[in-house]
């Protein structure tokens, strides 16, 4: 087992948390753990039909299981899902073994990167860029309370792990 810590990536859907944590993790040598698609593998469903047969207070029950389950581990570079900071008890029990990096990005790019994912539950319907920039409007203070902050804007994956990477040196 490895003793390096967990490098968690907390942020806004859409800001680069899989696509960056899978770069870190190959280049530091580390497991990636993307917690969405863990859940989906672990239910055998995916994440929008947890949020229609059984609501989203299940799914974040799910999210937070997971939590616990992954904080008590090391050597993991984790993408947390969107809500993750809904709990302040996930963010406090990932930052007692590792480091919780928050991902940004302005809302018109959040919808560039997730326009053609229909794995999001929170954005169905029309004006997603209106869902979008309310939702992260009232999650804006929680993202904001996390100390170590990386602007994915205009960035690449490899760049934004770069500027993970140089954080952790």
């Amino acid at each position: 087992m490895s003793v390096l810590p967990n490098i968690v990536l907390v942020g806004f859907m859409g800001t680069g948390k899989s696509s960056a944590g899978r770069v870190l993790a190959e280049r530091l040598g580390m497991t990636f753990i993307d917690m969405d698609e863990e859940i989906v593998r672990r239910e055998g469903c995916s994440i929008p039909d947890i949020f229609r047969d059984r609501g989203e207070a299940a799914f974040r029950a799910l999210e937070r299981a997971l939590v616990v389950e992954l904080a008590g581990q090391t050597g993991l570079v984790i993408s947390t899902g969107g809500g993750i900071v809904l709990n302040p008890d996930n963010l406090r029990d990932f930052a007692v073994g590792g480091r919780v990096f928050c991902l940004k990005a302005k809302p018109e790019t959040i919808l560039a990167r997730v326009a053609q994912d229909t794995n999001r539950p929170l954005l169905q319907g029309e004006d997603r860029l209106a869902k979008i920039s309310d939702l992260l409007a009232r999650r804006q203070l929680l993202y904001d309370a996390i100390p170590e902050q990386v602007d994915t804007e205009g960035h690449r994956p490899a760049d934004t792990a770069e500027a993970i990477l140089a954080r952790l040196r």
